[in-house]
């Protein structure tokens, strides 16, 4: 028979274990606590708030000929910013980090002024330049094209406001990158093409995106001046924002809410869109 040693068994200290669930639980309770009345809430509100006419009112007022047209215009515009901007600020985090040049603090600098400057001065500021006599707009008028005051404007004065989001997110990572993983793949035969494709790019999709995520998400929710450049007229440059601003001059908060609601959920599904995006860049750059 084969006598197995008896070990006591191991003593338990509840209070280093009450210690460590409340080092826990009070990080946890705080970040909960605060996404909870800044966003979940808010969101809910709204949510439920426009939920209470019931379907087919909802679906009435969300699905009426100017909002459709305000969506279109609003999402399709932003898409199309965060797409230019996501490949010129590419192309302006590259220069700023790569180049040394003369001002080029002052240009690095400048990249944060949409940041700092109100958005309805910013618009001022546009439509100013862009108008059919001004600075830049009176050399598109003899070609027919209106920029201030047109859908155009809109484009414009989204990829003025989204522009600092992707050279920001895109700038630490250039910085960090590593030239001599470069001059290996010279070294081994690889073009400048080939290097840029296999070496550089696939660690710099994830930032990428990541900007573009922001700028578009930026872009969705502008008001100040794209009320100010464009000329706010249904069918034509008319956005969500605006058109929810325009119910609420009118006393329409039932209007107001449901489009406000759309909006919501339409910029949720599209951010889950983009997160899976940057997903998948991670995953690409990984492999």
């Amino acid at each position: 028979m084969v006598n197995i040693p008896y070990e006591p068994p191991m003593e338990v200290n509840t209070n280093q274990i009450s210690k460590f669930i409340s080092k826990i639980s009070i990080p946890w309770t705080i970040t909960i606590g605060y996404l909870t009345i800044i966003l979940l809430v808010p969101m809910a509100a709204l949510i439920l708030k426009s939920s209470t006419l019931g379907f087919g009112k909802f679906w009435e007022i969300a699905t009426s000929d100017v909002a459709i047209s305000a969506y279109q215009v609003t999402f399709i515009t932003a898409i199309f910013a965060g797409l230019i901007n996501g490949l010129m600020g590419t192309l302006l985090a590259w220069v700023l980090v790569r180049y040394d040049f003369p001002g080029r603090k002052i240009f690095d600098a400048m990249i944060d002024i949409p940041f700092a400057l109100p958005t309805a001065v910013a618009g001022l500021v546009l439509a100013t330049v862009y108008s059919p006599t001004g600075w830049i707009g009176q050399f598109f008028t003899p070609f027919g094209i209106k920029i201030a005051f047109s859908q155009l404007g809109v484009f414009v004065a989204m990829l003025f406001i989204s522009l600092p989001f992707v050279v920001r997110t895109l700038q630490p990572v250039l910085q960090e990158m590593e030239r001599e993983t470069e001059e290996a793949s010279w070294a081994l035969g690889a073009t400048d093409w080939q290097t840029f494709r296999l070496v550089i790019l696939p660690p710099l999709i994830p930032p990428i995106l990541t900007g573009v995520a922001l700028g578009f998400s930026r872009a969705v929710g502008e008001y100040g001046s794209i009320v100010v450049i464009a000329s706010n007229i249904p069918f034509q440059d008319l956005i969500a924002p605006v058109l929810v601003f325009q119910r609420l001059e009118e006393y329409d908060y039932v209007g107001a809410t449901v489009i406000g609601a759309v909006l919501l959920l339409i910029s949720l599904v599209l951010l889950l869109v983009i997160n899976f995006l940057q997903k998948w860049g991670s995953n690409y750059a990984e492999n």
